[in-house]
């Protein structure tokens, strides 16, 4: 979206909305699916898939993700990547550090078919509808944003041939997550109890909770307030190598393990920016958890650290 004028507060909005509509339990609508939603302005403005291919190739990865990707696949870890964002740019993200394709489970997209459906009537609704949401003054107005974008998104728009390819975009979020998680599951013969996750954002709820409530490992990474409630431990930090250990202890013991040597670094404390470590079952006060988290997500995923 920042290709886009202003589109970074056009996705601010958006994103908000897309919580809105989460937390209220809209029919048929998961978390992450504002990846549907922005549809229609990535088409007026005209971005191509390549477009997206293009920043992924350009995207920084967290650091530590390639080493300790390689490290766990040398100890014989399956890996495997459940993701909102777009084929085009999961595909070339996750092939940079040795995940391949059929271990990830993205968004199917196909943008360039997409242009083909906008007529000139409906290129000047969204040029209006673009305006409105720009001219509102922050993401927090819940109630402007609905009184704006419900009409345009549950009323207008499915009545055109627009509306009706962009129906066809299944964001994987939310519940959508979770069942690729059960896919991988049943391909691979192993169970939900098996698997450790980690998870950051609403989108990841679904899954955190499944796999916490099977008996297997959830962790909620520089996560946001709607994932850490669900998850078993929660990891502030810089570095993603910092997984590392409770990952071994998960490897080689058991779920008592984890917990043991998560408590053991929760009595001694992080290390500067890194290890912020906090068993999460049966923990009731997370306000200081969450707090620690969202500072850690800002400095990690910098602006997109923002949003939901």
């Amino acid at each position: 979206m920042s290709l886009i004028p202003q589109g970074g507060h056009l996705f601010e909005i958006i994103s908000r909305y897309d919580d809105l509509l989460a937390m209220q339990g809209q029919d048929d609508y998961e978390p992450g699916d504002t990846l549907a939603l922005i549809v229609p302005f990535l088409i007026r403005h005209g971005l191509k898939e390549a477009d997206i291919i293009r920043l992924a190739r350009g995207a920084t990865l967290t650091r530590g993700a390639g080493k300790l990707i390689r490290c766990l696949m040398g100890q014989g870890w399956h890996i495997f990547c459940i993701t909102t964002t777009y084929q085009q740019y999961a595909f070339h993200v996750t092939q940079r550090v040795g995940i391949p394709h059929s271990h990830v489970a993205a968004t199917a997209f196909p943008l360039d078919q997409f242009h083909q459906t906008l007529s000139a009537e409906v290129a000047n609704s969204l040029a209006h509808m673009e305006h409105q949401v720009l001219s509102l003054a922050s993401p927090g107005d819940d109630q402007a944003i609905k009184q704006c974008l419900d009409d345009f998104f549950w009323t207008r728009l499915p009545q055109t041939a627009l509306g009706q390819l962009i129906k066809q975009v299944k964001p994987v979020g939310g519940r959508r997550k979770l069942l690729a998680l059960e896919q991988f599951c049943e391909l691979h013969g192993a169970s939900l109890g098996e698997f450790a996750v980690v998870g950051d954002s609403i989108t990841d709820f679904s899954m955190l909770r499944a796999v916490r409530d099977a008996g297997g490992l959830a962790i909620a990474f520089n996560a946001n307030q709607y994932a850490l409630p669900h998850a078993t431990v929660s990891l502030a930090s810089t570095h993603l190598s910092s997984l590392s250990p409770i990952l071994a202890a998960w490897q080689s013991g058991t779920l008592d393990d984890v917990k043991a040597l998560v408590k053991q670094k929760e009595a001694s404390g992080p290390c500067g920016e890194r290890e912020h470590f906090h068993w999460l079952i049966g923990k009731t006060d997370l306000e200081e958890i969450i707090a620690t988290s969202q500072h850690m997500r800002r400095l990690v995923r910098e602006k997109a650290g923002e949003l939901g």
